[in-house]
């Protein structure tokens, strides 16, 4: 069985969940904007991860989001994976 390397398991998690958190609509973006949730999950090898998913005004309130997420191990989050996307407030 191949080994996994353990940072890019938490990358291809986290690439993946970023992607969720920015398929919602601009709308339903600023609705829920500042907000954030940490949930258990697992990565795409199966690994128990905690995932923590934030939508924060990335300067002015109404201007653009600032999306975030972090995935890692629960006895590591200083070694977890932050990703972050900025939603331009005109889309």
């Amino acid at each position: 069985m191949a080994q996994i390397d353990p940072t890019a398991d938490l990358t291809e998690a986290a690439e993946e969940e970023l992607d969720r958190a920015c398929a919602l609509s601009r709308r339903d973006m600023a609705a829920c904007t500042p907000w954030g949730d940490t949930y258990e999950g697992y990565t795409p090898a199966g690994r128990d991860v905690c995932f923590e998913r934030n939508y924060l005004w990335a300067g002015e309130i109404g201007g653009d989001i600032c999306v975030e997420v972090v995935v890692y191990f629960p006895e590591a989050y200083e070694q977890g994976v932050r990703l972050t996307r900025t939603v331009s407030g005109e889309r």
